[in-house]
């Protein structure tokens, strides 16, 4: 006889970490706020903060997956989270003239496009994260994280010291190619999962 596929508890590890980088997005904000993207100690804490909050993505997924830990909330929780850490940086930097504009339109446009893509598609199946994306993933994280540290803002008096300051701009640039890239497999991959299922 079979018995029951234990229930998954809500409150558990995974969960407790994708909350912990929905409250660390404010957290984040107000350190840039404060920082004014000058050089200063809350700008040393804003580009902590969001490395600690871009730490848990990489945690919770995976010990969702490897102690059978994944639920609802997780799976509507989690996108929101980093769409939320990514979106807030992305329009701080902007909103400071540290970013070009554009840069953020296309980079949360993809976001928010597979991010409704997945939850069209949710009843017929996950799309889970390639290998790709991860890449992706991580890409967005170190260029943010320079941006956060080195970029100048308008007017403002820093910026990254000899080489250090052409990293930034050319780290961005790859990743706005791979996010753009990673998109449209995504596009792919869902339409392929849609057609498939009755």
């Amino acid at each position: 006889m079979n018995r029951p596929a234990a229930r998954v508890p809500l409150v558990n590890a995974a969960n407790i970490l994708t909350a912990l980088r929905l409250v660390l997005v404010p957290g984040f904000a107000v350190a840039v706020v404060v920082s004014g993207l000058t050089h200063s100690g809350w700008r040393i804490a804003a580009a902590a903060i969001f490395l600690a909050a871009s730490l848990t993505d990489f945690v919770d997924g995976w010990i969702a997956r490897r102690y059978g830990l994944i639920t609802a909330f997780g799976k509507i929780a989690d996108p929101i989270a980093d769409k939320a850490l990514t979106g807030t940086a992305l329009i701080l930097l902007s909103g400071y003239g540290a970013l070009p504009w554009w840069v953020t339109v296309v980079i949360l446009g993809r976001e928010l496009a597979i991010t409704l893509l997945r939850f069209w598609v949710i009843r017929y199946g996950v799309i889970a994260a390639s290998r790709a994306g991860k890449w992706k993933t991580g890409l967005q994280i170190a260029a943010i994280s320079w941006y956060v540290l080195f970029a100048p803002a308008a007017g403002g008096d820093w910026a990254a010291p000899g080489l250090l300051a052409i990293v930034g701009p050319w780290l961005m640039g790859v990743t706005v190619a791979v996010t753009v890239v990673t998109g449209l497999d995504y596009v792919v991959r869902a339409w392929r999962l849609r057609t498939a299922s009755p």
